[in-house]
């Protein structure tokens, strides 16, 4: 080596350094989030999408969660019934003035009394997404966040899995409004359960970021907070993102700029986010709900190998693995 060219030395090391980047990127753990659990095979949030989800080995399974009347998390998407239940048929009274059925009107038993179905549009009962489970067949029920943590940790005791949770405070300013302090009441819960740190398997997010800084420093969780971002302008929130949270979670066009005909180009979140240590996991990867890619490979290609995000949420966590381990 003494009698090689400075240069050439040089580009040696380069090289070596280029391929062991390379392979590191190409080892980098993955993180796979079961979106409302199994949900493009199962409807969203039911216990049965989340058995499936465990069984597809995801690495969290996530909770969007929401009080009812009696102070219970519940386990569903929205503040309102309206587009996954039969509440218009079951309580056909207990809508308020602006027509809509709200979870938080409900006591957890009356909520327990409705069946789930696949999402639906309220307004003309056409399922959502049509290929995926037939709406209105078999029977779901709502449950409890503790309902579905009992159910995760037992899977991984009988099953050996470690596998994680990954809750979504839903809406924290109408919770406030109607009197509900719902961050203090899942913190508390997962508390209970054994989730207080970020070495344990659980990450908390939510969209409102003064409630996810709140709930750092006011209500001083020690768990792994993600911020959820809605709106491309939030980008440039990064640096505030980051004085609180550990990650955060675009939707995942924000992470690219441009598509034309010799590829993706990619806006600079991903490695403003990662200057700042904040990991991305961005929302959501459908395999029956494309956009701009040719395939559900593609997708996931681009996001996480190309854009460089690390991992995400998914309503196909067993094709989403299947796609990257054969990546790897």
């Amino acid at each position: 080596m003494k009698n090689l060219p400075f240069i050439i030395i040089i580009l040696l090391t380069i090289s070596c350094q280029s391929k062991l980047e390379k392979k590191l990127k190409s080892t980098k753990k993955i993180t796979i989030v079961a979106h409302r659990g199994a949900s493009g095979y199962l409807p969203e949030h039911t216990i049965a999408s989340k058995a499936v989800a465990h069984a597809m080995n995801a690495d969290y399974i996530e909770q969007d969660i929401v009080l009812s009347k009696d102070d219970i998390p519940i386990v569903i998407h929205d503040i309102l019934l309206d587009d996954v239940t039969n509440v218009s048929e079951k309580y056909p009274n207990r809508k308020r003035e602006d027509g809509k059925y709200y979870v938080i009107d409900f006591t957890f038993e009356e909520l327990k009394t409705l069946e789930v179905t696949e999402r639906f549009d309220s307004k003309t009962g056409l399922q959502i997404y049509p290929t995926r489970f037939p709406k209105g067949t078999s029977s779901f029920r709502l449950h409890s966040l503790q309902d579905e943590i009992e159910l995760i940790q037992g899977l991984n005791k009988s099953s050996g899995k470690d596998i994680g949770i990954y809750p979504e405070i839903k809406k924290p300013k109408f919770h406030n409004e109607n009197g509900k302090d719902i961050s203090k009441i899942v913190l508390d819960i997962l508390t209970k359960y054994g989730y207080s740190t970020k070495d344990d398997q659980c990450i908390l997010q939510c969209f409102d970021a003064q409630e996810l800084e709140r709930i750092r420093n006011e209500l001083k969780s020690k768990l792994f907070l993600v911020q959820l971002m809605e709106f491309p302008e939030q980008n440039n929130l990064l640096a505030f993102y980051a004085s609180y949270a550990d990650g955060i979670g675009p939707w995942y066009k924000h992470l690219i700029s441009s598509k034309t005909t010799s590829g993706f180009s990619f806006t600079s979140l991903v490695e403003e986010a990662h200057k700042l240590d904040l990991v991305v996991h961005p929302y959501t990867f459908r395999e029956d709900s494309l956009d701009d890619f040719d395939s559900f490979k593609q997708m996931i290609d681009v996001i996480i190998h190309q854009a460089g995000a690390d991992g995400g949420f998914t309503d196909f966590p067993d094709k989403m693995k299947e796609i990257l381990e054969i990546k790897l």
